[in-house]
């Protein structure tokens, strides 16, 4: 691979053996070859359409992958391969947008390929028409996102709770719980408590975001803003992605019903921790520029104060240089109509 060369992608470099129901929900993912093994189980699990993203490691790595893609039918069925040529290491924002853009449904899920979905979500939206014309309505549905506090406990799917009866008594003795529940902001605003105590069939609407909150989500792609691709590895990648698509106008609904548990394994922490402080320095300034972005255009188009721009408002606003760039833009300009 030469580095100085730009990024070339070569979509379908395997396709499914069957075309998705254009109603279904694509999951889109990226994989490296020490994860094969965990999306050939979700393929089999999931049984439907999936978008990949793989970057091409080196000639040498392509047998490999050929064993990997033809020795599971569910990944002939199912998976669509999109290999990646000349890209940097860990950029993971571009692998999603790839997966995205070659997904071949209108309706995804960005998904992480460590979790596994434990109930059929998928189904139980196409046949729920509340969900449906959320969807329409640019929301993203929230599948919540859950680990066992033993690692030991989450390496085993098949032992994985199928349904929320079974997995509220292991979230009410602590066995499982909030999914990195140490970095609270990052899926805090799910509200756990409340997904808990909801009734069957309810969606309900985030109310206290965070700019940290990266919650896997399932979105219509057309006209959702892409990745941004300066964050390269771990840290505030996913926390952007949906920072821009909040910020455009999109809610984030949780589903009550649905939920799904990361599969435990190591972290190369010392790899983390690096990228981690690189995207802390460039994330707020990420903000400030989206926020800008934004309400220019929403006020160039004179549709501020309308329903769209009321992410923006409430949350562009707490910031100082955005604040003084617009200060026609009040925090409270019709706050209680929307609340």
């Amino acid at each position: 691979m030469n580095s100085s060369e730009p990024i070339q992608v070569l979509p379908f470099y395997y396709r499914a053996a069957r075309n998705p129901d254009p109603g279904a929900v694509t999951i889109t993912t990226l994989v490296t070859p020490s994860r094969y093994p965990v999306l050939s189980r979700l393929a089999s699990h999931y049984d439907g359409p999936i978008s990949v993203a793989v970057p091409f490691q080196s000639p040498l790595s392509l047998p490999s992958l050929h064993e990997f893609y033809t020795s599971n039918p569910a990944i002939v069925e199912h998976v669509d391969i999109h290999l990646i040529l000349n890209s940097p290491p860990r950029a993971f924002n571009t692998w999603r947008n790839v997966a995205r853009a070659f997904a071949r449904t209108d309706t995804v899920m960005m998904l992480d390929v460590d979790f596994y979905p434990c109930t059929r979500f998928a189904e139980r939206i196409q046949a729920n028409q509340v969900a449906l014309n959320l969807l329409a309505d640019n929301a993203m549905l929230v599948l919540p996102a859950f680990e066992y506090a033993s690692m030991d406990a989450g390496r085993y799917t098949s032992l994985f709770p199928v349904a929320k009866r079974d997995l509220l008594p292991l979230l009410d003795n602590g066995e499982i719980g909030q999914f990195h529940g140490a970095w609270r902001p990052g899926h805090a605003a799910t509200n756990y408590s409340r997904f808990a105590n909801a009734s069957a069939g309810e969606i309900y609407k985030v109310k206290d975001y965070h700019p940290s909150y990266e919650p896997y989500v399932i979105f219509r792609r057309e006209n959702a803003p892409w990745c941004d691709e300066r964050f390269i590895g771990y840290g505030a990648n996913k926390a952007a992605c949906l920072f821009e698509m909040y910020i455009s106008g999109r809610s984030f609904y949780v589903l009550a019903d649905d939920f799904m548990i990361h599969q435990s394994h190591q972290y190369l922490e010392s790899t983390r921790k690096a990228e981690r402080q690189l995207n802390k320095k460039l994330y707020p300034t990420f903000r400030e520029e989206i926020c800008l972005k934004y309400l220019k255009h929403y006020v160039d188009s004179a549709i501020m104060g309308t329903q769209m721009t009321h992410n923006a408002k409430n949350e562009c606003m707490k910031i100082s240089k955005v604040r003084k760039r617009f200060p026609m833009v009040s925090p409270f300009w019709n706050e209680a109509r929307w609340n």
